[in-house]
């Protein structure tokens, strides 16, 4: 038995969001019990250079719904990045997680073939579906869980491996 293009993506999708939302509620409580600013830890990066845990969130919501757009064919829900507490990112969690749950089986299941285009400033990149799937849009997603995670655990958070994988 195969695995479908639905099976390898949105229920992962929706796994990952589940899981950064329960860093986040992880998150929120620990400020709250140290009596630390929340907007201190909504606002904090690994290093200067990188973006903030705020940002880590809204990029692995959008990636998400990019992809779940690019492989059915419909219209992405545009957000406005401008989420800047815990119950601010927690409600853009749901509404990704709203838009993935609306996406139809048959509408992604059958686009190992379709070619996805990816326009990043000049750069255009053409991938399948089963490559764009394997290889850009669940390492993107993972890529910001994990730099989530990593915020969170870089300042005090007590989360683990179980917490970022969600009770595997």
């Amino acid at each position: 038995m195969s695995l479908t293009m639905y099976e390898c993506s949105i229920p992962i999708f929706l796994r990952y969001l589940d899981n950064l939302s329960s860093l986040l509620e992880k998150g929120a409580s620990y400020a709250s019990e140290k009596e630390i600013e929340h907007s201190i830890l909504v606002n904090a990066r690994l290093y200067p250079n990188m973006l903030p845990l705020s940002r880590q969130v809204q990029i692995a919501c959008d990636a998400t719904k990019g992809a779940a757009a690019r492989l059915s064919g419909v219209e992405s829900p545009k957000h406005e990045d401008d989420e800047t507490t815990f119950e601010e990112l927690q409600a853009r969690i749901a509404k990704t997680k709203s838009f993935l749950e609306s996406i139809v089986q048959a509408n992604i299941n059958g686009t190992e073939d379709k070619e996805i285009v990816l326009q990043a400033g000049p750069k255009e990149f053409k991938f399948s579906g089963r490559i764009f799937l394997t290889t850009f849009a669940l390492p993107n997603l993972l890529f910001h869980v994990s730099t989530a995670y990593n915020i969170l655990r870089h300042n005090g958070v007590d989360i683990g491996k179980m917490d970022y994988l969600g009770g595997a």
